[in-house]
C-alpha cells in the first residue's frame, strides 16, 4: 500500500480574512472570509476577473494591507526565522519584513531612477543591514544577463531588462516569499516568457516560493497551482 504524501509545509496562510473598502452605502467588500495556504517551495497563482479580490489578496499575504479580521502568518522558516502573525505587526516592522523575508515585484518595476542597476538591486539589503552575499549576488547577476547593464539607470534599460532588475533585488535577500502583482502585464510576450522561466527556475532549483497574481491563463499554468477568486471569495484551488 502507498504512504500518502506528506502535506507540504506553509511558507504563508490567511485565515478567514476580511477587507471592506469604503464605509457606509459606498462600502464595497474586498475579501469575505477568505482562507489560504502557500505552500514552501512551491509557486501559487491567485486568478479572477477585475474586482475578484486577488489583488488585495496579495497585499494582504504579503503585509502591504491589513486585513479588517481574520489573520496572517509568516510561517516559520528553514533558516530558522520565527513564525510572525503579520496582521498584528506595527507598519514599521512589515516594512522591515519586506526588506528581509517577503519580497515584492511589481507591473511597474518599482525601480529608483537615480540608481543604477547594481545599487537598485542592493538597495533592500542596504536600507535593512544586510550582510550582502557577494558570491550570490555575482551568480544573480550572471543568471539574468544583467553584468553589461549594472551602471546604467533604469531609463536606459528595455522593459524586460527592468523586470530582471527588479526580480534579482526581490531574491537577492533569500526571502521567504516572492510576491508577484501582474509581473509581465507591461511586457511583451516573449519577455513575459523570460520572467515566468525565471520564476520557474527560482521556485524548482533556489527552492524559493512564489505567490503570483495574473490575468493570463497560459502563465498561470507555468506554476504549481491555481487559486481562483470571484467576488471576494476562493471558488477553486487545484
Amino acid at each position: 500500500m502507498t504512504s500518502p504524501s506528506p502535506t507540504p509545509a506553509m511558507a504563508v496562510s490567511a485565515r478567514s480574512v476580511s477587507v471592506t473598502y469604503g464605509r457606509g452605502q459606498a462600502a464595497v467588500s474586498a475579501l469575505n472570509n477568505v482562507s489560504v495556504a502557500i505552500p514552501r517551495g512551491q509557486w501559487t497563482t491567485l486568478m479572477g476577473p477585475s474586482g475578484s479580490g486577488k489583488t488585495t489578496l496579495l497585499h494582504v499575504l504579503s503585509g502591504l494591507i491589513t486585513p479588517d479580521s481574520g489573520s496572517v502568518t509568516l510561517h516559520a522558516s528553514p533558516g530558522g526565522q520565527p513564525a510572525l502573525q503579520l496582521h498584528s505587526l506595527s507598519e514599521a516592522k512589515r516594512t522591515q519584513l519586506r526588506a528581509s523575508r517577503i519580497s515584492l515585484v511589481f507591473q511597474d518595476f518599482n525601480l529608483v531612477p537615480v540608481l543604477n542597476v547594481a545599487d537598485n538591486i542592493r538597495l533592500p539589503s542596504r536600507l535593512s543591514h544586510q550582510k550582502i552575499d557577494k558570491a550570490f549576488y555575482e551568480q544573480l547577476v550572471e543568471r539574468l544577463g544583467l553584468g553589461p547593464r549594472l551602471k546604467h539607470l533604469p531609463h536606459e534599460l528595455s522593459g524586460g531588462q527592468r523586470q530582471r532588475v527588479a526580480i534579482a533585488r526581490s531574491v537577492l535577500s533569500r526571502p521567504d516569499v516572492i510576491f508577484a502583482d501582474e509581473p509581465t502585464g507591461a511586457l511583451d510576450s516573449e519577455t513575459g516568457q523570460e520572467v515566468l522561466s525565471l520564476f520557474r527556475e527560482m521556485v524548482s532549483q533556489w527552492g524559493n516560493t512564489v505567490a503570483m497574481v495574473t490575468h493570463d491563463e497560459d502563465a498561470a499554468r507555468q506554476g504549481d497551482a491555481i487559486v481562483r477568486l470571484k467576488d471576494g471569495q476562493i471558488v477553486s484551488a487545484s
